[in-house]
């Protein structure tokens, strides 16, 4: 992009930083010098650089740590949520480093709220919920909870679930989800979420619901994912009536 004198100073920042990305200074996840440092360079105030870096962050090129400063975001993983594909193995293959953290497993009743988003006959439906954290290469970028039907899964909290879910299922279980529905929107992360994804307070996710429906056509568990907006393109394959398969 062409120099423009006439353009906020915080926009030719900007271009100057989106420049050095461009060129390889500093390479993805690396960190960028302190702010202090940065300031100095640009000539600027703390709040004109911040302007130029939250605008970079929204478009995906930078992205911030609590307490540790500005990095250069990696490329998007490219995400299709409509199919039956765990995250360690989809990461993967785009060679990258996939890590799951389990942060909570209990056995406990669904609750009147659940029991009526996945149609149950009861509340006191047994159910068991997991709260895990998935990183790419040395970033959390997905915050999830699942709630699955304790009978559909029996002793599920007894193996590792820093793992794939998908790939335990189907081969301590036997189970394949048939279909789901899925809702996805922009969402903001609470101060908890935030945390875990080091994320500020209010900053934008994209939130995937989803429900999964098991062999006979029961719903088997539902699921709900915080993304970090900078992390993944949501990328959906469809094909048309009368073309080939």
């Amino acid at each position: 992009m062409p120099f423009d004198p006439l353009s906020p100073h915080y926009l030719r920042i900007r271009d100057e930083i989106a420049r050095d990305i461009s060129a390889g200074t500093p390479p993805a996840n690396e960190k960028f010098p302190s702010e202090r440092d940065m300031i100095e360079r640009f000539g600027c105030t703390r709040v004109t650089l911040r302007q130029a870096l939250q605008q970079l962050e929204a478009e995906g090129l930078v992205y911030r740590e609590n307490r540790r400063g500005w990095f250069v975001s990696p490329q998007r993983i490219r995400y299709d949520p409509t199919r039956i594909t765990g995250f360690m193995d989809y990461v993967s293959s785009q060679g990258r480093i996939p890590k799951t953290e389990c942060l909570q497993a209990r056995l406990q009743p669904a609750g009147a709220w659940l029991a009526k988003r996945m149609g149950l006959d009861s509340a006191d439906e047994p159910v068991f919920f997991l709260q895990r954290r998935r990183w790419i290469d040395r970033r959390p970028v997905l915050l999830e909870f699942n709630a699955l039907l304790a009978s559909w899964c029996p002793g599920l909290l007894e193996e590792d679930l820093n793992t794939s879910l998908t790939r335990l299922l189907r081969e301590r279980f036997s189970r394949v989800q048939s279909r789901c529905e899925l809702e996805m929107h922009i969402g903001t992360v609470n101060e908890e979420q935030a945390q875990l994804l080091q994320l500020s307070v209010g900053s934008t996710s994209v939130y995937l619901e989803r429900l999964n429906f098991g062999e006979a056509n029961q719903p088997v568990e539902f699921d709900q994912e915080f993304w970090r907006p900078d992390a993944l393109s949501i990328v959906m394959e469809t094909r048309y009536p009368g073309t080939a398969s």
